[in-house]
């Protein structure tokens, strides 16, 4: 049976939880606060944190997984693995 997620899906999937993460991050640091940004940012917040742990979970078993993996693969799983590591950290600061 062929796999569900393959490392093309994995790597633009990671990717895009990254650059929302740091969109809002960026957001908040030039303090851009209209209805329309804010509305989206409370829309997608929570999915988007919940997606990060899935796909870290999944990025590193498919890791594990498969030895043979493209390098910009490898980067978006260590991207995900920065941003969870920073987002988990920002909880206890």
């Amino acid at each position: 049976m062929k796999d569900v997620i393959d490392e093309k899906r994995l790597t633009i999937i990671n990717l895009i939880i990254v650059l929302y993460l740091l969109s809002v991050y960026l957001l908040y640091i030039f303090k851009v606060d209209t209805i329309v940004t804010g509305f989206f940012v409370e829309l997608f917040t929570i999915p988007f944190l919940l997606a990060q742990i899935i796909f870290l979970i999944i990025g590193i078993k498919f890791l594990v997984k498969n030895k043979s993996v493209k390098i910009l693969t490898k980067i978006s799983i260590f991207l995900i693995v920065i941003s969870s590591v920073l987002t988990v950290g920002s909880f206890f600061i």
